[in-house]
Formats: C-alpha cells, structure tokens, sequence
C-alpha cells in the first residue's frame, strides 16, 4: 500500500467525515475510475460525495483564488472532515438549478449559440450592400444584436382596458381599477386622482372615455398636494402624492418587482404575444437579413438539434464535395459580403456537428437550440452541462455527478454509459450518486452507504467492486442489485368508465387522442421528448368527468432557505400554536405570531428569520451561510427561552420527520401531516430543512404528502410526472404503496415514467413515440403492461418485457 501522503496515492482517502448524518466515515475511493454511491433517500451518499469530497476540492479552490475569496472561506462553510488526501480538483454537475431565466437556452448552456452566430458573421449569405455583422449582432442577448421592441424577449406584454376594469359597474373608490395595489398605495392613487378633479365616487363606466384613458394609460406621472379625509383619533397632513397609470405600474411591476407573488398578480392583467417587429425571433432586422442554407439563424435555432446536423452535415463535407454542392457552400450568385468562402462554413459547420453529436448522444437531440431552460427537466439540464463538460476536454479532475439519468428513457442509458467512460478515459475519476441499477451494474467501484435513511444511516456498507456487495447483508441496495424477481402481473383490468383528452395539438403532439382508464395507475411511458409531459399536461387542463385534479411536479416548493417542509405543508401552524400555549408564552404574552421566523418580534432581526445570510463572492456564485448572530436558529435569545416539552421551537425544527413523529403523537393535527410524510418516505428529513436543499424528487413527494393529509371523498384525478426520480428502489417499493392506496380509494392515478418497475405494475400503460421531438408525438402502444411489452414498434417493450420476465426482454 503507498503511503496516503504519497503524491501518487492512487485513492481518494477521507477520514472522518461527519457532514449531515455521516457518522465519522472512514473510505478511500480509487481515482481514474467510474464510481458510484448508492443508498437510500437520505442514507449520506450525497453528504458524501457532494457535502464532503466536492466540498473540500471547492474549498481548496477558493483558498487558491484571491484573497477576497480567502476572507470568506470561513463564513462559507468548510466540510466537517477530519481529513481528505488524495484529491484532485473537482467539476460537480447537479441537478439543483440557479433562479429560472427566459434568456437561458440550450443554445447558451452548451455554448453552441456562439458557434452558431460565428457561423453566421462569418459564412452567412449577406444582402447586396450590407456590411458584415458581428457573432454579438446576432445574439437576442445583446445590444447589438436585441430587437429593440421586446428587448430581445421575443414577446411583448400589454393590457387593455378590460382587463383593468373587470367591472365597470364599480367607481374608482370602490376598486373599479383592479391591478392597483392594496392597501395605502392603492388608497394614494385614488387619493391623487381625487385631487386631479377626477371623479372617484361615479361607476367606471360613466366616466368620460378621455378621462378613462389617461387614468389607465398616461404616461404623464403629475405630482399634486394632496388633502387625505381625517380619520377618527388620526392625524393625516398633506403630502405630495405622484400618479403613476394604471398600465404603466403593472408592466413596471411586472419587469422589475422581485416578489414572485406581486409578478404573478401583475401578470394577471397582462396579455403576451409575439413581438409585431420580430415575429417572435427576438433579433434585430439586420440579423434577419442574413441567411445560411437559406434559413434565418433564428429558424436554424428553432429546429431540433437532429434536424439542425441534417442541415449542417452537407456543408461540412470534404472541400473537394463540397465545391460541387449546392446550398450555402456553392459559390453565392449575385453579390455578397460574405467574408469566407466554402471553407470557412466548412470548418464552423465541422465544429458545430462536433458539439450537436455530444449532446445527441445523451438523448437530447429532440431539444431546439431556443428552448429556454426554465422548460427543462433538472435531468436534461445536468445532461446538457455533461455534454458541454465533454467537449471542454479537462482531464486529471474529479466530476461528481447527481443521478445524471434522471428522466432518462433505459434505452438512452448506454449512450450514457458511453459518456461516462469517455470522460473516465480522458483521464479523470467519475463520482456519481445514482439510483439506476444498470449505471450501478456499469461501476468500476461502488460505495454504498446505509443501512437506512437519517440517524439509522450516514455509515458506508460497502467499498469495492460491485459484484462484492452481495455479501453485505444490511445493504437495501443488494436485494436489488442481486436478488431481482419479475414484477407480477397485474390482474386483468377491464375499465368501464374513462378519463379522455384530445385531440391534443401542442409541441410534437398532433391530434392525439388518449384515453385513461378511471379509478386506476396508468404510466405514461416513452423516450425523452416523446410526448408524455404534455399529454398528461393536456389531460390535467381538459379532462371532463374526473372531478378534482391534483397535479403533483418537482419544482421547487420554495426558492429561499425561508421556505421549508413545516411551512408548505402546514404543520408550522400547529407547532406555533402548541408554543404559544405554553405557560411560559402565556407569562410573556407571547402570541403565536411570535413564533414566526417570517415576521418582526421573535425572529433574528441579522438574518430576518432565514438562519442563513447571503455570502457574495465575486465572479462567483452567491451562497448561504450560517447567520452571525442565531446561528442558524433563526429566532432572538428571548423566543428561544419558551420550551415545548424541552425544546426550543428552533431544537422542533431540527427534529426529523421520524422524531417529530414521536414528539407529537399525541397531537392529531401533527401526527395526521409526519404520518404521511413518513408514509412517502420522508422520514429522514428535518422539518426546517431548507426548500433550497431539497431535491425535485423530494419536493414532488412532500406535496403529495400534502395531498395525502388531505381527506378527498370525492374521485380525485392524480398527475405526476417522474415521482420516482432521486428514489431508490426500496424508496420506489414505498411510494408505489402509497399511489395503490390513492387507487384502492378509488381515484385515479397518472404518472410520467421511466422506472421499468413502476411500469411493470401499473394497470394500464400508454406508451408514446417512437423517438423524441418530431419523431415523436403519438401513441406507440396502449394496454395491460404485457400486451404493450410485446408491441413490435415499441422502444419501451423490450425493457418493460425485462420488468416483467417476459422471454425477449432488454439485456
């Protein structure tokens, strides 16, 4: 053995990692390998390979940089760690994404969007007389190149004066102007107008329609003293009141308010079209004019990624074919500013299909270059940074990946795979946290941490090649890994009653028309890009006769650490409540808003109730850290003196759902909301935790969890897209039991999904496709699991023949 100290230590070696649950942990990791932890849902496997090892390569890096990074490093957080030899710097791709952005596409992640404006400056087919465009001018993201009316959006929001004025039976005192604010804003405007001489007791629709329109639509701001109506026992002096039009604040709130809450009651009064000047393109008209086989690059953009390297791949053909094509590589007919010739085009369409081929590879060749990243999956995002990390080719680092196969179809694993060992034999180790047993099987090496979630977990069961764990008794993962049996069939259902939608015509989906068996589990099967998102989508909106609807997603259920799984789900109301009953509460006169972390009087004033302060590092990412002052309790020393049975409400909080289980069984309200959280398997997390920590998956499953508290005697349709992803397949075994609860109740069940075994045990399944995007879009095969595993134009059948133990099955 060389010594761990050695500068050729082959291993990665910690010792002593004791982040979140991890229990002292003593590992050592081979580098220049693929491996992969696995555990269940909280088990520490990502406390592990994120909390931990990508952690200290991060806080390496930063001691690395400038001294400013330097002064920060100890507000930001080091991993409790005794130590780590052995490590490289390191790359992690997770699925948590940053704050959604319209201006963020595929074209911009992968940075393909800058080869293609080269491609256009350079060898794009210019007007007679133009002059030759920068790669900025054909950037929707710039000045240069940004159509000045919507600002490089593409869309443009206006309003009229119905939707201002729902009801014109109203006067101006009354709320006839229903987009103004609440509250003594919208009192300040009426005020104003009052003093204008505008009359605000006459109904709306008596008003004078010159009056009327400067009311809602002036741009004129006039500033008037105005005299407010003393009030009883209040004293109201003039002020300069200014008058804002009613169009003008709620686009102004709507562009620039920071409140998710204000945005979407502005957007309420909002109509959104294409922009009249772009059509949509989001480009200047000088842009537009320039073309390369014969497309704008805004239509270039708009196609598919497989389509867009069918245009490309004849212009990247050798010079000697390419002088004899026919297209944008022939020689231009009349005269042009084109500073390149066929070889120019040649060698940037070359680059161009390099890079497509990448992403293509891990599935995603249905996605278009200006499809904006706020519409994809976190999976297909991770896989797009993956594609992106491929072509940087850094090699001697450390990628660490989070489950880079969520909403990946099992037939576009091995192009995964294929991935994965590419980077591995470009000279760096792979760490993946994954769940996916075929990515398990692929492993040079395997962690496994466990046995089970939270406290019962954070130990490694296992270190070492993967075929070894089937001689790790405690391990969840071995069962599976190892001892897998068929799914059972379902018994035959015979549906009598039907949940239809359609004909649906959205993105690749052309009139199609589906029927979902009622007061049953269907899956909705298929490749990426196939179609099922949108058709459960289409379902959700239009379906008749299903009673209630309750969708079920994976984002996120909070963007700041100021949302957390008591919030969301109720049970901080109740836990305020049992405070404010205390004895010691009742002495102080503390009421149940003092127990509150989102308003003034018991909350850390330093922090405002968060726990946690916004570190800024420059050109870096911002980050949370630990308040100064409550240290993350996020309440003052005087609320934190009233205990609850012993705790502090800062110490219930950090209680898991599993402990808080036990803390409140004898208080209904609460012991109703851990039940079912506990039921979905939620039982390792802590009820303060974080919404920004929290996966999609764990997100999607506290709101079922909410559902679940809910009693529904009503049918109650439920859709849910992938709530399998971040789930291990002991995890998964939980969840099903939970949805053939919601079954046997007798409601009806859809979910999106890609798990083979959820599939297999389903009662109906519709399976969509063949492939993605415009090779996709309509339904491949319908039925009990076993008829749709045997049908011939299936990409699914094969695996779900494999689930079933149907001969023919995928390998």
């Amino acid at each position: 053995m060389l010594d761990p100290a050695s500068a050729h230590d082959p291993y990665v070696r910690v010792r002593g990692a004791r982040e979140h649950n991890l229990q002292a942990v003593d590992v050592d990791i081979p580098r220049d390998t693929l491996t992969v932890f696995t555990g269940v849902s909280g088990s520490g496997k990502s406390s592990l390979a994120f909390g931990t090892v990508y952690a200290e390569a991060q806080r390496r890096y930063f001691e690395s940089v400038a001294p400013y990074a330097r002064r920060l490093i100890h507000q930001v957080g080091a991993p409790k760690v005794g130590e780590i030899t052995g490590l490289p710097p390191a790359v992690s791709l997770e699925q948590r994404r940053a704050a959604p952005s319209a201006r963020s596409s595929v074209g911009t992640v992968t940075t393909l969007s800058n080869s293609l404006r080269m491609l256009y400056s350079r060898a794009g087919d210019y007007p007679a007389g133009a002059p030759r465009l920068d790669s900025d001018a054909f950037s929707p993201n710039t000045a240069a190149g940004a159509c000045p009316s919507c600002h490089g959006l593409g869309r443009i929001h206006e309003t009229g004066e119905e939707l201002l004025v729902p009801d014109p039976g109203l006067s101006i005192r009354e709320g006839a102007v229903a987009s103004w604010p609440g509250a003594w804003q919208g009192k300040n405007l009426r005020d104003v107008l009052d003093a204008l001489g505008y009359d605000v007791d006459r109904p709306w629709r008596e008003l004078d329609p010159k009056d009327r329109e400067w009311i809602l639509f002036t741009d004129e701001q006039p500033v008037v003293t105005v005299h407010p109506v003393r009030e009883a026992g209040r004293i109201q002096r003039p002020y300069q009141g200014t008058y804002t039009g009613a169009r003008r604040l709620v686009l102004r709130t709507y562009s620039e308010s920071k409140s998710p809450a204000l945005r979407a009651k502005a957007e309420r009064f909002l109509t959104s079209a294409p922009c009249p000047v772009c059509g949509g393109s989001r480009l200047r008209p000088e842009a537009l004019a320039v073309t390369f086989a014969g497309r704008t690059i805004a239509e270039l953009a708009a196609l598919p990624l497989t389509a867009l390297a069918e245009v490309l791949t004849p212009v990247a053909a050798p010079a000697s074919r390419a002088t004899t094509a026919t297209g944008p590589t022939a020689a231009p007919t009349g005269p042009t500013t084109t500073p390149g010739g066929p070889e120019t085009a040649r060698v940037l369409a070359e680059d161009l299909l390099a890079r497509i081929a990448t992403v293509t590879e891990l599935g995603l060749g249905y996605l278009s270059l200006d499809r904006t990243t706020p519409t994809l999956s976190s999976g297909e995002l991770q896989r797009l940074r993956l594609a992106t990390q491929l072509r940087a080719g850094l090699f001697g680092v450390v990628y660490v990946l989070d489950e880079p196969s969520a909403g990946l179809h099992p037939a576009d694993t091995e192009a995964l795979l294929v991935v994965l060992d590419r980077l591995k034999a470009a000279g760096n180790t792979v760490f993946v946290v994954e769940h996916h047993l075929d990515v398990v099987r692929h492993a040079d090496w395997l962690v496994d941490v466990g046995p089970r979630a939270g406290e019962h977990g954070g130990r490694v069961l296992h270190s070492g090649p993967p075929e070894l764990l089937a001689h790790v008794e405690e391990s969840a993962t071995r069962r599976f890994l190892f001892d897998r049996s068929p799914v059972p069939e379902r018994p035959a259902l015979a549906p009598e009653r039907w949940l239809r939608t359609g004909p649906v015509t959205r993105h690749n989906l052309r009139a199609v028309d589906a029927a979902f068996p009622r007061g049953a589990l269907t899956a909705v099967t298929g490749v990426s890009g196939s179609g099922k998102s949108t058709l459960v989508a289409a379902l959700a909106e239009e379906t008749e006769g299903g009673g209630r609807t309750v969708t079920v997603d994976q984002r996120p259920i909070g963007r700041t650490p100021r949302s957390n799984l008591a919030t969301y789900t109720g049970l901080f109301d109740v836990v305020r409540k049992l405070f404010a009953e205390t004895e010691e509460a009742r002495a102080r006169g503390y009421k149940v808003g003092r127990f509150s972390f989102n308003v003034r009087g018991g909350r850390c004033e330093t922090c405002q109730g968060e726990g946690f302060v916004s570190v800024e590092l420059l050109f870096l990412p911002s980050t949370y850290a630990p308040c100064p002052d409550c240290h993350g309790a996020r309440y003052d020393p005087e609320t934190l003196q009233v205990r609850l049975r012993g705790l502090t409400i800062a110490e219930v909080l950090d209680l898991t759902v599993e402990s808080a289980a036990a803390f409140f069984a004898e208080v209904p309200a609460a012991a109703r909301s851990l039940t079912t959280l506990l039921d979905v398997g939620l039982g390792y997390l802590r009820l303060g935790q974080p919404a920004t920590e929290l996966s999609g998956g764990e997100a999607q499953r506290i709101k079922l969890a909410a559902e679940l508290q809910r009693l529904r005697r009503t049918h109650t349709l439920y859709v849910l897209d992938e709530p399998t992803t971040g789930l291990h397949p002991a995890d998964v075994e939980v969840l099903v039991r939970q949805l053939r609860g919601l079954v046997d109740g007798g409601h009806t069940v859809v979910v999106v999904e890609h798990d083979m075994d959820v599939a297999a045990g389903a009662d109906w399944v519709i399976d969509l496709g063949p492939g993605g995007g415009d090779a996709g879009g309509r339904i491949v095969a319908e039925g009990p699991p076993a008829r749709v595993a045997r049908a011939a134009d299936s990409r699914t059948a094969p695996y779900l023949a494999r689930a079933l133990g149907i001969p023919g099955g995928a390998v």
